[in-house]
C-alpha cells in the first residue's frame, strides 16, 4: 500500500461523506474534499485541516463532465495519481409517489447524480487510479438497492417502493460488479459499501446510525490489503444480499 494515500471523497463536505474524509485523514491520507460548492467544501476542508488533517477542497460537480475532467486534471497536477475513490454523493431525489405515476424525468434527475455521474468519475479517475500500487474504489449503496430485500414479504423494505432512488441503487450495485470484472487481475479493486439505515438530509435524519457509524464500512473497504475482496457489497455486520 502507498505510505501517503491520495484519496477524493465526492459529496464530502457533509454528512456521511465528511466522516469518510475525516476518518480516512486521521489514518494518514491526504483527503481531496470534493464538493459542488466550493464556498461549502472549502468549509468542511478547514473544519479538517483543523483537526490536524491534510485535507484539500476539490469542487467536482459528478452530473458536469467538465467539472469532472477538471478535478481529474487537477489531482494528476498536483499528485499525479490517486489511490482511493470514495464515489458518496448521491440524492433521494423529490418524487415519492408510486411508479406508475413517475417520468422518465424524475428517474433521470437522480440517476444523473448516482449512477451516471459515478460513471463518469470512475471513468475520469481511473487512470490516475491504475497508477497506484494499491487503487481503490469504493461506491455507495443502500440496502433499499438489494432485490432480494424488496422481493421477501418479510422484509423491512416489503411496502417501500422509491422507484427513482431505489433503482438508482441497484444499477450501481450492477456497474460496480461490471467494473471489478474489467479490472480484475490489476490493484484496482472496486466494492460496495452498505452503511445502514444512517441519518442524513436523504433521510431527513430519520436513520438510527450517526454519520461516523456509517462511514465505518467505506474506511474499511477504502484501506482493503490485497487479500480483500473485489465486486464486494459489504455492511460492517458482513455481506449485503443483493
Amino acid at each position: 500500500m502507498p505510505a501517503e494515500r491520495i484519496a477524493l471523497i465526492t459529496g464530502a463536505n457533509k454528512g456521511i461523506g465528511f466522516e469518510i474524509a475525516r476518518q480516512l485523514g486521521e489514518r494518514g491520507a491526504v483527503v481531496l474534499v470534493g464538493a459542488r460548492d466550493e464556498v461549502r467544501g472549502k468549509a468542511a476542508a478547514d473544519s479538517l485541516a483543523g483537526r490536524g488533517i491534510t485535507a484539500v477542497p476539490l469542487r467536482i460537480d459528478v452530473t458536469d463532465p467538465a467539472s469532472v475532467a477538471d478535478a481529474a486534471s487537477w489531482i494528476e497536477r498536483r499528485h499525479g495519481r490517486l489511490d482511493v475513490l470514495v464515489n458518496n454523493a448521491g440524492i433521494a431525489g423529490g418524487f415519492g409517489g408510486a411508479p406508475s405515476a413517475a417520468t422518465a424525468g424524475d428517474l433521470r434527475e437522480v440517476y444523473e447524480t448516482n449512477v451516471f455521474g459515478v460513471v463518469s468519475v470512475t471513468n475520469a479517475m481511473l487512470p490516475l487510479l491504475r497508477r497506484s500500487e494499491a487503487g481503490r474504489i469504493v461506491n455507495m449503496s443502500s440496502h433499499v438497492g438489494s432485490l432480494t430485500l424488496n422481493t421477501d414479504p418479510g422484509s423491512p423494505l416489503a411496502n417501500v417502493n422509491m422507484l427513482a432512488y431505489q433503482s438508482s441503487k441497484t444499477a450501481l450495485n450492477a456497474l460496480t460488479v461490471l467494473y471489478a470484472k474489467e479490472l480484475k487481475g490489476t490493484p484496482v479493486k472496486v466494492n460496495l459499501a452498505n452503511p445502514g439505515p444512517v441519518a442524513t438530509d436523504i433521510n431527513q435524519h430519520r436513520g438510527r446510525l450517526t454519520p461516523a457509524e456509517g462511514a465505518v464500512i467505506a474506511v474499511r473497504l477504502a484501506l482493503l490489503d490485497d487479500s480483500g475482496p473485489s465486486g464486494a457489497c459489504l455492511a460492517e455486520n458482513g455481506t449485503v444480499p443483493w
